[in-house]
C-alpha cells in the first residue's frame, strides 16, 4: 500500500524524476495483428538489464478494474494479466532477468494491515450491494429503465491472498505463460525468468529486494546493471534507494484523477450510482452491435528515475563542516529512515507529521541542524542509533503545539466561503464612510491579484500545503454543494490546550498521567522503527512482531528511548497459509476455507468468535474520508488462534493438508547460470536477517565499459539513464496529469530460462 501522498509530494518537489514511457504499439496487416519485436532497441533510449514485477500490483487492477467492465470469469482475468505483463515487457525490454514475485504469507506486522483492508473490502462490498438494491427499487418505482439484473456471483477480491485456490490457479497459469513466451517471443530468448509464487513466504517487493542484495554480494556483480521495478506503492521508491544501486528506475501507471467510471447500477459512464436516473443507454450502431466493442483508453506509464532523485538528495543533504566525514550513502539511509515517521505499512504516522504539511522537509531541516550534535548518522546497515533519533524527536516535540495550531489555521483558510481581494480592488460596503483609495498602478495591482489566486490554488492542491507566509489575502469561493456531508466532529481538538490529555483519553482510554502506559506505546513504536529499517535493509527480523496499537504516540513522548530496544526474538517462523487466512479474512470470505475452519468464524460457541466482528467502527481520526480512517478491529491473539486451530487440523483432507504447510523448498533451475544463493526468494528459504547481506563496499557509480577505447570516442562520460532531451511528465497542481481516475496442490517455485525445461 505504501505511504499516502508520498509520491504526490515527491513528484512536486523533484519534478525531473518523472518521464513518460514510450510504448511501441502492435500493428495490423490485413486483419492480422503483428506483435512488437521486443528484441529491437528500446524506444525509451535506455537499455534495462533486469525487470522486477511486484505482481500483486498487476493482479488487482486486472481482476477488478475500476474504470472499465470487469472480466466475466477467471479465464479472462488470466488473459488480462498476461496482456499487462506483455505491455510492461514491451516498454522495458529487459536483457538479462525477469523476476515475477507474488506476495506470499506476510510478516505479522503486515498481516494487521491486510486484515484491515480485507475487512473493509468485505464491508464496502456488502454496503454497495444494499445500495444497488435500494436504488434499483426506487428507480423502477419512478418508471425508470434499468438493464436486467445479472445473476452472477460477485468476485471477492479477498481471494487474492496466499492459500486460496485462485492463487494456485494463477501460479499454474503464469508457468504456462512463461513457457509460451520463452518458446515463441524473440525478446525473451536470452533472458532468465524467475517466478516466486504465493506459496513462498514474504511480500513480493521484499523477495525482489533480497534478490538484488544477493546479486550485489556476488564477486562478479556488474555495478552498471540497470534495474527496473514495476509497482505503484510509494515505499518502492524508498526500497530502491535502500539498494544504493546507481541505475534504478521504477515504472508505474500514470495516475489521472477524475477518470470516468461506469455506474455500478446501469453500467453507463458519466455518473455515480447515487445520481443514476435509470435512463436507457444510447444504442451503439443501428442494432446496438457495437455495444461490447467501445474502445477503452489504455492506461499510460511513467518512469521514476531514482538516479535523478539521488542527485536531488545529494544536493539537499550535503553538509559542510561536519565533525565527521560526510558520506552521501549514509545520509540517504537516514533520509529513508526519517520517511518512516510519516507513515508506512507497519506503523501509524506520528500525529504531528503529515506529508501534506511538509513533514519530510521539516525532518530534513531538523536533521541538518542536529546532526552536528549527534556525532554521526542515525542508521548503519539497517540498525538504528536511538540516542541520535531521540534528539530528532525532541526537536519535533518542541514544535508540536505550533504544528497543530498551524494545521487548524490552514483548515479554516481552506474552508473559508469567499474570495475577497484586497488593496485598491477590494470590495467596499455600500454607504461606507471609508473612501476607496485611487488606483496608482492598475497593471501591478492586477498582477498581485492573479498571483494571490494562483498561490491559493497551489495550497489547496495538496490539502493545506504549507506556505511561507501566514497572510491569507484571499480565499476562492467554493461551489455550493448541498449534497456535501458535514465535517466529522473532532473530539481531540489538537489545536486547543489539553490536546495530549484528550488524545490519550479518546484514543487509548487512559489518562495522560499514566506514564507506564505511554512508555509502553513508545517502546512498541521504537521497536517498530528498528523492525522496519531492518526489514528494508536486511530482511525480516521477526515474523511475529507487530505494533499492538491503532494509534501512534506524540514525538514529545520519545524520552529515554536508548534502552527500550535490545533485539528481536530469533528463529521465528511465518504463519502457514491457512492460518494466515484465518488471521486476515472476515467471516464473509470464509468460503475460501475448509468447512470446520470456517465455522470458527461464525459459530457462537467458537473460542475465537471475537476475532470476526460483523461490524466495526472506523475512526476518521481528524480526516474527511472513510478510507483515510482507522479501522478499529481487534488484534488477533496468535496463541488463542493456534489453540483453536489445533482442534480442526485433523479435519483437513490430504489436499488441504498440503495447503496448510506451504511449499517445499525445492528448486530446479536447469540450464541457468545463476548461483543458488540468488534463488532464496523462489525456493522457499525464509528471508531472515540472521545472515544479512551487508554493503561492505559501495561500488563506483558507473564504471567504464570493458571495451571502451579512448581513441575516437572522446572523454569518458557516464550515462546514468535517459536522454536529457526526453520529454518530462508535465504535472498539474495536484502533481498528476489531468484526465477525465483453496485447495492447493504441491507447489514448485520455479526458475525459467531460455534453455530450461518447464517445471511441472
Amino acid at each position: 500500500m505504501g505511504v499516502p501522498a508520498f509520491f504526490r509530494w515527491l513528484s512536486r518537489k523533484y519534478s525531473s524524476i518523472i518521464v513518460h514511457c514510450v510504448e511501441e504499439r502492435s500493428k495490423e496487416c490485413n486483419g492480422v495483428r503483428i506483435p512488437v519485436d521486443t528484441s529491437k532497441p528500446n524506444p525509451n533510449e535506455v537499455e534495462f538489464d533486469n525487470l522486477y514485477l511486484d505482481m500483486n500490483g498487476i493482479i488487482h487492477p486486472c481482476t477488478h478494474p475500476e474504470d472499465k467492465p470487469a472480466p466475466k470469469n477467471e479465464d479472462e482475468m488470466m488473459v488480462a494479466i498476461f496482456e499487462y505483463i506483455d505491455r510492461l515487457f514491451n516498454i522495458v525490454r529487459p536483457r538479462r532477468v525477469l523476476y515475477m514475485a507474488i506476495d506470499g504469507v506476510a510478516p505479522r506486522a503486515k498481516m494487521n494491515q491486510q486484515r484491515s483492508r480485507r475487512f473493509r473490502a468485505s464491508k464496502e462490498g456488502a454496503e454497495l450491494t444494499e445500495e444497488k438494491q435500494r436504488m434499483r427499487e426506487e428507480i423502477i418505482q419512478r418508471g425508470g429503465y434499468l438493464p436486467p439484473e445479472e445473476i452472477k456471483e460477485r468476485f471477492d477480491s479477498n481471494c487474492i491472498t496466499p492459500g486460496t485456490e485462485f492463487m494456485d490457479n494463477l501460479a499454474h497459469c503464469l508457468r504456462y505463460y512463461v513457457a509460451d513466451r520463452l518458446s515463441n517471443d524473440p525478446g525473451w530468448r536470452n533472458i532468465t525468468v524467475f517466478l516466486s509464487d504465493a506459496s513462498v513466504p514474504g511480500e513480493g517487493e521484499h523477495k525482489i529486494m533480497d534478490f538484488i542484495r544477493r546479486q550485489r554480494a556476488q564477486p562478479n556483480h556488474d555495478p552498471n546493471t540497470h534495474h527496473c521495478l514495476c509497482g505503484a506503492d510509494a515505499d518502492l521508491i524508498m526500497l530502491g534507494l535502500a539498494t544504493h544501486e546507481p541505475n534504478f528506475t521504477i515504472i508505474r501507471e500514470e495516475f489521472k484523477p477524475n477518470k470516468p467510471r461506469p455506474c455500478a447500477l446501469c453500467g453507463q459512464m458519466g455518473h455515480e450510482i447515487k445520481d443514476c436516473q435509470g435512463t436507457a443507454r444510447e444504442k451503439q450502431g443501428e442494432h446496438d452491435q457495437f455495444a461490447d466493442t467501445m474502445p477503452v483508453a489504455e492506461q499510460e506509464f511513467i518512469f521514476i528515475r531514482l538516479c535523478v532523485l539521488r542527485e536531488y538528495l545529494e544536493r539537499e543533504l550535503t553538509m559542510a563542516s561536519l565533525p565527521f566525514p560526510f558520506d552521501f550513502e549514509r545520509s540517504v539511509d537516514d533520509w529513508v529512515f526519517m520517511c518512516f515517521f510519516v507513515g508506512n505499512d507497519f506503523l501509524p504516522h506520528l500525529p504531528s507529521l503529515e506529508i501534506r504539511e511538509g513533514a519530510i522537509d521539516r525532518l530534513v531541516g531538523i536533521y541538518k541542524d542536529v546532526v552536528h550534535k549527534t556525532g554521526g548518522y542515525l542508521t548503519q546497515n539497517g540498525f538504528v542509533n536511538l540516542e541520535r533519533v531521540e534528539m530528532i524527536m525532541h526537536a519535533v516535540g518542541v514544535a508540536e503545539d505550533n504544528i497543530f495550531k498551524k494545521r487548524k489555521e490552514d483548515d479554516v483558510k481552506h474552508q473559508a466561503p469567499a474570495y475577497l481581494t484586497t488593496g485598491q480592488f477590494a470590495p467596499q460596503a455600500l454607504g461606507g464612510r471609508d473612501r476607496p483609495q485611487p488606483v496608482h498602478n492598475a497593471r501591478h495591482q492586477a498582477f498581485d491579484m492573479r498571483m494571490q489566486s494562483r498561490d491559493h490554488n497551489n495550497r489547496v492542491s495538496l490539502d493545506s500545503w504549507p506556505s511561507d507566509s501566514s497572510d491569507s489575502r484571499g480565499v476562492k469561493r467554493k461551489a455550493e454543494d448541498s449534497d456535501s456531508e458535514p465535517e466529522p466532529e473532532d473530539n481531540v481538538r489538537l489545536w486547543e490546550e489539553g490536546w495530549k490529555q484528550r488524545y490519550y483519553k479518546t484514543k487509548f482510554d487512559v489518562d495522560v498521567t499514566d506514564e507506564d502506559f505511554k512508555r509502553k506505546v513508545v517502546k512498541s513504536y521504537v521497536e517498530g522503527l528498528c523492525w522496519v529499517l531492518r526489514y528494508y535493509y536486511q530482511g525480516c527480523a521477526s515474523w511475529k512482531w507487530y505494533f499492538p496499537f491503532h494509534y501512534a504516540p506524540f514525538a514529545s513522548d520519545f524520552k529515554d528511548i536508548v534502552g527500550m530496544f535490545s533485539e528481536f526474538e530469533k528463529g521465528t517462523k511465518p504463519f502457514k497459509p491457512l492460518e494466515q487466512l484465518m488471521g486476515v479474512f472476515p467471516a464473509a470470505s470464509g468460503n475460501f476455507l475448509p468447512t470446520t475452519w470456517r465455522n470458527l468464524m461464525t459459530s457462537p460457541d467458537s473460542s475465537i468468535i471475537d476475532f470476526y466482528p460483523d461490524d466495526f467502527a472506523i475512526d476518521l481520526n481528524g480526516k474527511k474520508y472513510a478510507w483515510q480512517g482507522v479501522a478499529l478491529l481487534p488484534f488477533v491473539d496468535e496463541r488463542r488462534l493456534r489453540a483453536a486451530l489445533d482442534d480442526v487440523y485433523p479435519d483437513l483432507t490430504s489436499e488441504e493438508g498440503v495447503c496448510s504447510v506451504g511449499s517445499p523448498p525445492r528448486l530446479s533451475p536447469q540450464g541457468t547460470e545463476f548461483p543458488a544463493e540468488l534463488c532464496h526468494g523462489i525456493q522457499g528459504t525464509l528471508n531472515l536477517d540472521d545472515d544479512p547481506i551487508l554493503p561492505d563496499k559501495i561500488p563506483s557509480k558507473v564504471l567504464k565499459p570493458s571495451d571502451w577505447e579512448r581513441s575516437g570516442q572522446g572523454p569518458w562520460r557516464p550515462q546514468l539513464g535517459f536522454n536529457p532531451n526526453r520529454q518530462q511528465a508535465h504535472l498539474n497542481q495536484s502533481a498528476f496529469r489531468s484526465g477525465k481516475r483453496q485447495t492447493l496442490g504441491e507447489q514448485t517455485p520455479c526458475c525459467f530460462s531460455a534453455n530450461a525445461e518447464v517445471i511441472r
